[in-house]
């Protein structure tokens, strides 16, 4: 069996902050799973992660004994080409991508380099997340109902393109919706819920416990991670877990963390109303860097939340442990661990913070750890 290590690549890990603030990049969710999951579906093994050092005291490295570890940089899809290209790699042996190491064998640098000719699907940018969602969620899908058989659709809903395109997973709930899926599957995850008068159309994700409310419009490419609560109209959104859109508002072209809530009547543009290029501040870089995209939303960071009615600017980045409250649009770059209006902003205090953000996880049955605030702590005191 092999011992395989996902490492952020350093580039990679910059461009998609804030999410890598809070989690390896291989704990990044695209299309229905993390970039773990599908690896641990292409290649047996046991895995690990190579990330940020304050990062490792929850998500350890483990190496082999024999010093035969499989380096693969987590960033990067699993597709049939790509894994036998790795699994072929001779001890100290490096897999190449654009003159970057995507995968080597071993933890020294020392052996044959390998251009890699493939043009694997990959998560470089953290727009990338929201604008490649549709490719994700469409292999994923493919994987993970091959050979299985759907629980039957409610004679309550309506159905519009080929059942193929949809499937239910046990425990799960739909009742009254519309569901088509003629431009893509609709992937309805275990114990997850659709709620009277909603209508998705895919392609569309709702991952484990995830929850619709009544009369939510949906739009696909969409992911909703997790035990996440929805409602309103989303398009084109990716929602990492256990984060809450439950009103009414407006949400596209956004990547959302986890243990975030955004309040009722909450809206994010997505473009500008010039239809002009989008720039997006790089929280890597810190500058705005050109994206070539029309339609960009809100990006936000775990533990962050927006009061009812607050509204954010196209593009806007929103750090980890934000509280943005109040009328009138923030400025498109909120910084981590910062509460506020337009008004003003300041520093929030950690305490507060923490006994906040026990109380919301409790909602979900999750413990906030004393080595969870050990890593927020070490983001505050960088921020």
């Amino acid at each position: 069996m092999q011992n395989i290590i996902l490492f952020d690549p350093v580039k990679a890990r910059q461009e998609l902050l804030p999410l890598t603030y809070t989690r390896p990049v291989a704990l990044i969710r695209h299309g229905i799973s993390t970039m773990l999951e599908k690896w641990q579906r292409a290649i047996e093994g046991t895995y690990s992660f190579e990330t940020q050092d304050y990062l490792s005291i929850k998500y350890p490295i483990s190496l082999a004994a024999d010093g035969n570890d499989l380096y693969i940089a987590a960033n990067i899809h699993p597709d049939p080409q790509l894994v036998e290209a790795i699994l072929s790699l001779t001890p100290g042996g490096e897999l190449m991508l654009d003159g970057e190491v995507i995968a080597r064998r071993g933890g020294k640098e020392n052996g044959p380099k390998t251009e890699y000719t493939g043009k694997p699907l990959a998560i470089n940018h953290i727009w990338d997340i929201f604008a490649l969602n549709d490719q994700a969620l469409i292999r994923d899908f493919a994987e993970l109902t091959a050979g299985r058989k759907s629980q039957p659709l409610s004679d309550t809903c309506t159905l519009i393109g080929d059942p193929a395109n949809l499937f239910i997973e046990e425990g799960a709930t739909v009742e009254g919706a519309i569901i088509n899926v003629k431009k893509g599957p609709v992937y309805i995850g275990r114990d997850a819920e659709v709620m009277e008068g909603a209508c998705l159309r895919g392609p569309i994700a709702l991952c484990e416990h995830a929850v619709v409310n009544m009369g939510g419009k949906i739009y696909g490419p969409t992911t909703l991670g997790p035990y996440c609560k929805v409602g309103g109209e989303l398009n084109n959104v990716v929602m990492t877990g256990y984060s809450n859109k439950a009103h009414d508002g407006f949400l596209g072209n956004a990547v959302i963390g986890e243990w975030c809530n955004l309040g009722a009547g909450c809206t994010a543009s997505n473009l500008k109303n010039t239809y002009g290029d989008i720039k997006l501040w790089s929280m890597g870089e810190g500058r705005f860097v050109k994206t070539g995209l029309q339609f960009c939303g809100l990006i936000m960071g775990d533990h962050s939340k927006a009061g009812i009615n607050t509204m954010f600017n196209t593009a806007t980045i929103v750090g980890v442990g934000v509280n943005f409250y109040g009328a009138g649009f923030p400025r498109t770059f909120i910084p981590s661990f910062t509460q506020g209006s337009t008004a003003g902003m300041k520093d929030v205090d950690m305490d507060t913070f923490f006994e906040t953000a026990s109380k919301v996880m409790a909602r979900r049955h999750v413990t906030l750890t004393e080595v969870d605030k050990e890593i927020l702590i070490t983001l505050h005191n960088k921020n």
